[in-house]
């Protein structure tokens, strides 16, 4: 114990010798402020060190093992100063610098470029496709307004066509009463007769609802106030149109003539003003001319006589088929209306009347060429625009009809 005591005391000597054998230097001068000189106290202790090691060194003895806690070099150099002497010292972290520097100035030097030279004006083929996409935005939102009014019409023509379905069934129209109907559909004889007006009715609902498919693009053409021949292809498309539900008409007359003169495949409203199976040319001209665009006077002109042409064939239609009437009547009561009757005379009287009967078929069918004839003099006397405009005013009377048919027979019942 008193060996290692010794020991330990030799050590302690060594690490801290006597005041006698620091240097000088190793005396920490205080400056007038208080603070100190921490570079003398480096050197001091630099110069402790090695005055110690050539002590050891010249006595043979064996520096005892301390912590290497002091720096190898001076800690008052500043970092920069380290950091740029091994960079002038190593030219890989030269070249390294430089190609970081390279790209800020780059970067400044486009910077400092674009600034000066201002706002660009775009080229004639940028403005091009810039106004070009403007059009076709515009074209697309017309579209899509037409297509709203398109599924608007529809699904009011649809509600239309649901009433006017239920009314005939209510009418016996698809002889779906009681007894008239078997187990395995319509018992025989009744076919061919619910067959033909059924699918008349069908079908005009189909060209109802393409009518007014047409309408809206028609519509959406004027307004988007475009050219007199593009308007005429829209015009031409609404035309032939009207000339196929005038060809399906002339279908049914064949098959059943009294089925188109009793109107059950217009609404309620339109048979108040039904004539011979449709609608009255001259009163369609004087709607159109109170409610177009003004005309030159040829147009009025030329109209006036159209209209007077149209009142006068109907007239004669008129009469004739009134004179018709009385014909059938009085081959009906050319024999004594008494029971039993001779029924050679029965069926005479009746094949004549069928002869009269015949003739009602052409009735109907000049009355609907008179109509035809009509729409398409108007088309040549208007320009496209007006011709347009007339057609629509024509879609709109008969819309607003079938609209007020529909207020009526949705109206609140009273018991």
């Amino acid at each position: 114990m008193a060996q290692k005591q010794g020991e330990h005391q030799i050590s302690f000597g060594m690490a801290q010798p006597s005041s006698s054998s620091i240097h000088p230097n190793f005396m920490i001068s205080k400056e007038s402020n208080g603070a100190y000189d921490l570079g003398e106290l480096d050197q001091a202790l630099f110069l402790y060190l090695d005055a110690q090691e050539q002590r050891v060194a010249a006595s043979g003895e064996l520096m005892p093992e301390t912590l290497n806690i002091f720096p190898s070099q001076p800690m008052h150099e500043e970092p920069s100063m380290k950091k740029s002497s091994k960079s002038a010292s190593d030219p890989q972290a030269s070249s390294e610098i430089a190609n970081d520097v390279k790209p800020l100035v780059k970067r400044k030097n486009i910077t400092s470029s674009s600034d000066h030279e201002g706002p660009k004006t775009p080229d004639p083929k940028t403005l091009r496709r810039l106004a070009q996409n403007r059009e076709a935005a515009r074209k697309s939102r017309l579209r899509k307004k037409a297509y709203v009014q398109q599924l608007e019409c529809s699904r009011i023509k649809l509600a239309q066509i649901e009433q006017e379905l239920q009314r005939s069934r209510a009418q016996g129209l698809f002889f779906g009463a009681e007894g008239l109907i078997g187990e395995h559909g319509l018992h025989p004889g009744f076919g061919n007769l619910s067959s033909d007006p059924a699918m008349f009715d069908m079908e005009y609902a189909r060209w109802l609802e393409e009518h007014h498919r047409r309408m809206c693009e028609l519509r959406a053409a004027v307004d988007e106030h475009m050219q007199e021949n593009e308007l005429q292809i829209y015009v031409g498309h609404c035309l032939a149109h009207y000339d196929e539900v005038m060809n399906l008409k002339n279908i049914a007359i064949k098959t059943d003539v009294f089925h188109l003169l009793s109107g059950v495949w217009m609404a309620p409203a339109e048979r108040c003003f039904m004539w011979l199976g449709g609608f009255r040319p001259s009163k369609i001209i004087k709607i159109i001319m109170s409610n177009l665009e003004p005309l030159t006077e040829q147009q009025l002109i030329q109209i006036y006589n159209l209209q007077q042409m149209a009142q006068e064939n109907e007239e004669a239609l008129s009469q004739g088929l009134e004179s018709l009437q009385q014909s059938l009547s009085n081959t009906i009561l050319s024999e004594a209306l008494s029971f039993p009757s001779n029924m050679a005379d029965y069926m005479d009287q009746m094949a004549m009347a069928m002869n009269k009967l015949s003739s009602l078929e052409t009735f109907v069918k000049q009355a609907d060429s008179l109509r035809q004839q009509t729409l398409h003099r108007l088309n040549q006397i208007l320009t496209s625009r007006q011709m347009a405009r007339c057609l629509l005013i024509i879609a709109e009377y008969f819309h607003r009809l079938r609209a007020l048919s529909s207020l009526w027979l949705s109206r609140p019942r009273q018991e």
